[in-house]
């Protein structure tokens, strides 16, 4: 499966388009992340705990947009786009959207 957050792919033709997926992840940031980002806040430098969570619900949206196409008959989804919310109460909650064409190539 060829993801990319461009129109086309270069040296392939796009044959069908199969439509819009996305693949959305919710992930709570729990107590001791947000003590640990506090205190980097105070002192400085970058929160490991935060990037590593931003991370993992990236790769999770991603792999959920896969799995979607897959099942439409895709073989790459082009114009990815990742979006980025904070929700919740306090903020508690982090949001990744990640949305695209499905397509199958000839």
């Amino acid at each position: 499966m060829i993801l990319t957050t461009t129109q086309s792919i270069e040296g392939r033709t796009i044959v069908e388009y199969k439509g819009i997926v996305f693949g959305e992840v919710i992930s709570g940031v729990n107590f001791l992340k947000d003590f640990g980002a506090s205190i980097r806040n105070i002192i400085g430098g970058r929160s490991s705990s935060y990037e590593n969570e931003l991370l993992s619900a990236r790769t999770k949206a991603l792999r959920e947009l896969e799995d979607r196409a897959r099942a439409m008959g895709a073989d790459a989804v082009v114009g990815i786009d990742v979006d980025y919310e904070v929700l919740g109460e306090g903020g508690g909650m982090l949001m990744v959207t990640a949305s695209g064409t499905a397509v199958r190539l000839g």
